[in-house]
């Protein structure tokens, strides 16, 4: 396997990447330098979950008034409740005043009606991700706001082409991508609609950086730039453990090339049930010329949903979340295993690596040819920011350049005639590697 090490000169060429990336992230190229901002001196945030709550947190803590609206009391105080508790933490842990705690939490004020959002500059929808309920609130939202209101959506995937079309606003509609906890994370995707204005983009932007956030611009597309690759990332693992490797020696291989958790351990902390009503509807209607996973369902369904429930890919003991290798689940892949007629075998480190990272940087070449990421290094800025791709790396593509394309093409090439349908190689990828040239020659206009 490619060596994980670094020189010290290799390590600085690497730094001076990341840092050129994020601030090359905030130049949209067909923006006119004098763009003027649309005012954005209140903001109404709607859905006072987990995601809103640390939404109009990011804000307050920039001195942004904010509305945070819920469908019911209960739901609001809940929000408002743990709004505070995240502050009380912050005081508790002296990253803040007592005094300073008050006027943050005195900007955010909550309600039920949300008719309370028609004076707001801004209103940021993050309900649950349900394109339906969103298209509601959007309908609602178009028939009170003031004319040039900016009506964010922050979906992590959904098309938001179609929220917009129920509007009669669309220029104003934009995607705003945060990550939880929104109060502390620091990737922002903003995703510019077909008919998303500029300056609504480049408020946005605008915004999140005055956050502390890095804003990386994505169209519309499954998952946008993230989720994405992230699909592919955890498809692999999964697949990896069907044909042979177990859960520990999957993360094992991960953390070995520098991630700080394994993909297995973070399913059982974020929950295995995450989106499973979702992946359950869709078993319907996907296509069946290809191979899907459906182990974490399976998981899902014997209760087995992470550190909440003590066990999931791993067992934990009580007021413990440290990951314990588990004989009974390992079992059961097995099991799994033989019901698909997939005769196990010994995994090594080396493909483990390769087949996770490597049908990344294949779905991040997809979306450079598409045009839903400006550049390579925005995808790298993206996985940085908000996927825990090890730093010492430079991101996924950037990666895939200090390899060698003409090597990471190869073997997608072979991926692709022994495991077929998800491995078919990009055509830009193809090309380059074909060609000799690197996705940086791609971003410089080169190729």
């Amino acid at each position: 396997m490619t060596t994980t090490t670094q020189s010290d000169a290799g390590a600085q060429a690497t730094a001076e990447y990341v840092r050129f990336a994020q601030a090359e992230a905030a130049c949209i190229p067909d923006f006119p330098q004098d763009l003027a901002l649309r005012p954005v001196d209140r903001v109404a945030v709607v859905g006072a979950g987990t995601m809103g709550g640390g939404i109009a947190m990011a804000l307050a803590n920039i001195g942004v008034p904010v509305t945070l609206i819920d469908s019911s009391q209960q739901g609001l105080d809940t929000g408002l409740r743990r709004v505070r508790d995240n502050y009380a933490g912050s005081v508790s842990r002296g990253k803040l005043d007592a005094a300073a705690m008050e006027m943050r939490m005195s900007r955010i004020t909550g309600s039920v009606t949300l008719a309370d959002a028609a004076t707001a500059d801004m209103v940021i929808e993050a309900v649950f991700e349900d394109m339906a309920l969103k298209q509601q609130v959007f309908r609602e939202l178009d028939a009170l706001c003031k004319p040039g209101a900016i009506l964010a959506t922050n979906t992590s995937g959904l098309d938001v082409d179609a929220i917009a079309a129920v509007t009669r606003r669309p220029r104003d509609v934009v995607g705003a991508h945060f990550f939880s906890p929104a109060h502390v994370m620091r990737l922002l995707e903003v995703v510019r609609g077909c008919e998303t204005a500029p300056d609504v983009i480049a408020t946005l932007m605008e915004l999140g950086q005055r956050m502390g956030k890095t804003a990386v611009l994505a169209r519309v597309y499954p998952g946008f730039i993230g989720n994405a690759l992230f699909r592919n990332y955890t498809r692999e693992a999964h697949f990896l453990v069907e044909e042979g490797a177990l859960p520990h020696e999957v993360d094992q291989a991960l953390t070995g090339f520098g991630y700080a958790m394994g993909i297995f351990a973070v399913h059982d902390m974020a929950g295995n049930d995450v989106g499973y009503q979702t992946r359950k509807a869709q078993m319907a209607t996907r296509p069946q010329d290809r191979r899907w996973n459906d182990l974490i369902l399976r998981l899902t369904e014997l209760g087995r949903l992470g550190q909440k429930s003590g066990k999931g890919w791993y067992r934990y003991e009580p007021g413990s979340r440290e990951p314990l290798r588990d004989p009974e689940v390992e079992a059961f892949i097995a099991q799994e295993s033989a019901r698909l007629g997939i005769a196990r075998r010994p995994v090594g480190a080396e493909e483990i690596v390769k087949r996770c990272v490597y049908s990344m940087i294949n779905e991040g070449a997809r979306l450079l040819e598409a045009g839903v990421a400006l550049r390579p290094s925005d995808i790298d800025t993206v996985y940085l920011t908000g996927y825990g791709f090890p730093a010492r790396h430079g991101g996924p593509m950037y990666y895939a350049d200090h390899i060698g394309l003409r090597e990471v093409c190869a073997d997608i090439e072979r991926f692709h005639a022994e495991h077929g349908y998800w491995w078919e190689p990009a055509p830009l990828l193809v090309r380059l590697a074909r060609e000799g040239k690197t996705f940086a020659d791609y971003q410089r206009g080169d190729a």
